[in-house]
């Protein structure tokens, strides 16, 4: 496959001096700019200082973190086994808020979460569960709601099902967009051909009202879908009111292909191409990621850093990354929005394997581990929630 792509330059030395194979493509429906395909590791360590304090141990698989509005220093945070548990006041609580019953199959269980942007007065948060339905898997988004103090949480309504599970490729990441609308990354359930059918929820970016119904501008009419050829998507952010930053893992020996997981810049109905191209392929109608790697990182949450403890990084998308154990940062350029000028590695083999990155109400960066999840070591003080400051 890699014969068909077009090699018009070999290797880029980056702003910051990062060695990568820049390939540049030809005008492309939404992109025209380079792509970087990294052919020997992940890049060069940080330039920046930061320091690491670790908040919560104890967890099982932290799938996904909600910080709570009007609620200082409280957070949701989902363990993949099937229990929501409390953060109050940078002290995780005994028990659990709740425990969901699910059909957990392999990268399945209870996934992402979010809470609705009116919390404060309405207490109410989203999950993205696998669970039984019609006498199989599915994943589906539950509403719930929690109790005044936080102790406990009820379940109020699904408000979107039927997304397919499988084994493999779940997706699973819940985020309220700056228009108010939940945003839900799905996996092509090992089936590649649902990310191009636009009446499968698979495969996808899907774009839901936070009552589960189907926005009037979504850009495919009648559809949920908001971006269409998603491998399995774990991390999305806003660089803007209108353009995504979104992961997307490559594909792990579906016709021979391995590795190549994606940084990508994205608007509304944009095609990433799977399963058609992959790394800096490219097709008319379809994206060209900004950022590639030979190898398999795969990319867990991704989060823009909006704080301001660390300037540097401000502006930059920060990617935790599983098999490859490091956190991720993209910088692109402010004058050619699809183009990366700088990324490079911080926590280097430091904490294991990271699946969730998000700012927090502080302006700090968090990550959870994802080490507990029979891929990685699990010590005794089992997955643990971090804070990255200077």
């Amino acid at each position: 496959m890699r014969s068909r792509r077009l090699l018009l330059s070999a290797l880029v030395v980056l702003t910051a001096s990062a060695s990568a194979c820049r390939k540049s493509q030809a005008q492309g429906t939404a992109s025209a700019a380079d792509c970087i395909l990294m052919e020997d590791g992940w890049g060069q360590d940080g330039s920046v200082p930061i320091t690491v304090d670790v908040v919560a141990e104890g967890l099982e698989v932290p799938w996904g973190v909600a910080f709570l509005p009007g609620q200082e220093g409280d957070a949701l945070i989902t363990e993949r086994p099937g229990r929501v548990r409390l953060l109050r006041g940078g002290q995780l609580q005994p028990g659990a808020v709740a425990t969901l019953p699910l059909t957990a199959n392999g990268e399945g269980g209870l996934l992402g979460i979010a809470a609705h942007p009116d919390f404060a007065t309405n207490r109410q948060f989203y999950l993205y569960v696998t669970t039984q339905a019609d006498g199989k898997a599915q994943n589906r988004v539950e509403r719930w709601t929690l109790s005044p103090d936080g102790t406990r949480a009820a379940f109020e309504r699904v408000i979107y099902g039927g997304i397919p599970s499988a084994k493999y490729h779940d997706g699973g990441r819940l985020r309220f967009g700056p228009d108010g609308m939940l945003y839900v990354g799905t996996g092509d359930s090992r089936d590649p051909d649902l990310s191009q059918d636009v009446a499968s929820p698979a495969g996808k970016l899907l774009r839901l009202t936070p009552d589960g119904a189907v926005p009037q501008d979504n850009p495919f009419p009648n559809s949920p879908a908001f971006l269409l050829g998603v491998r399995n998507t774990q991390g999305f952010d806003w660089k803007d009111a209108s353009t995504l930053y979104l992961t997307d893992h490559g594909p792990s020996g579906e016709t021979m292909r391995f590795g190549h997981d994606e940084v990508n810049v994205v608007k509304a109905g944009d095609n990433l191409g799977w399963p058609g191209i992959y790394s800096c392929e490219t097709q008319a109608g379809r994206i060209t990621p900004s950022l590639t790697f030979d190898d398999a990182a795969p990319p867990g949450g991704a989060a823009v850093y909006t704080g301001t403890a660390i300037p540097e990084w401000k502006g930059s998308l920060l990617v935790g990354t599983l098999k490859s154990q490091h956190l991720h940062r993209v910088e692109f350029d402010a004058r050619q929005p699809r183009r990366v000028v700088r990324h490079e590695v911080y926590l280097r083999n430091t904490w294991g394997r990271l699946r969730d990155v998000l700012m927090g109400p502080d302006g700090h960066l968090y990550v959870t581990t994802s080490n507990c999840d029979g891929r990685g070591e699990c010590g005794p003080k089992k997955d643990l929630l971090l804070r990255v400051r200077r």
